[in-house]
């Protein structure tokens, strides 16, 4: 079937795709990773070593893994440009660490920087050779709305995410005669393992449903679905891109 009689459905299998996952162990990237399979991918999940990464690669039919910290080159390298293929790149390994501007220390913005914005680099030009000589792909880097906004208390979060957004459409050019195409999710505050003792403060979670218009905190799932579009066939002709999944916080 050519693309022009595609069905619009059929258009969102990723079938016979090699699909790599970054913070796959648990959160809004394994959420990413079960969706990708779902829809037909090979998921190799990579996170940093653990029982943790084992047992969500187990969970998945068919998925491999590969321990990585991104934040260290020499691992990236060996992990991700040592893989044999890949079609779909999602950048969802990342932190946080709330405090002050003024009490953020040196050791603080260098490790978030590292993880949030550097990492996405590092990871992105690894596998971008093995992409271009595929049959092109998609990456999608999971951003944040704090990439468009600012925030108190998150400084630096929000300088690494505003800098992925920047990063997004740069690399989006220069990899589109290639066949890649880079986009980024930007989720507002979603419900995850590292979060939930966030929204377990009532005073924070009525702070933060006050400023989603639709009302209420965002699910992994919700992000999932925009990655696995991103990563389609469906978006065969978006890049550069950046897909807020944020409730409405943005357009206020």
């Amino acid at each position: 079937m050519t693309p022009e009689h595609e069905s619009v459905l059929s258009s969102f299998r990723v079938d016979g795709r090699v699909a790599v996952i970054t913070g796959g162990s648990r959160g809004i990237g394994f959420g990413c990773a079960q969706a990708l399979a779902e829809a037909g991918a090979e998921v190799v999940l990579v996170a940093r070593a653990g029982p943790e990464l084992e047992r969500a690669a187990v969970s998945i039919p068919g998925a491999t893994f590969r321990a990585c910290d991104v934040t260290d080159p020499a691992q990236v390298r060996e992990a991700i440009g040592g893989l044999p293929r890949i079609d779909i790149l999602v950048n969802s390994a990342g932190g946080n660490l709330p405090e002050p501007f003024l009490d953020v220390s040196e050791e603080h913005l260098r490790s978030l920087i590292d993880l949030n914005l550097m990492g996405t680099f590092r990871v992105t030009q690894a596998a971008t050779p093995l992409m271009a000589a595929g049959r092109g792909g998609s990456v999608v880097n999971i951003s944040s709305d704090f990439g468009h906004v600012g925030f108190a208390g998150r400084s630096v979060y929000c300088a690494g995410k505003h800098g992925v957004e920047g990063l997004t459409k740069a690399v989006a050019l220069e990899l589109a005669p290639l066949g890649v195409r880079v986009n980024s999710v930007c989720p507002t505050f979603i419900e995850t393992q590292l979060t939930r003792p966030y929204f377990a403060d009532p005073e924070f979670h009525r702070q933060a449903v006050a400023r989603i218009p639709l009302g209420r905190i965002g699910r992994v799932k919700e992000v999932a679905a925009a990655v696995l579009f991103l990563a389609s066939p469906a978006a065969s002709l978006i890049t550069g891109a950046s897909l807020l999944v944020d409730g409405g916080w943005t357009a206020q």
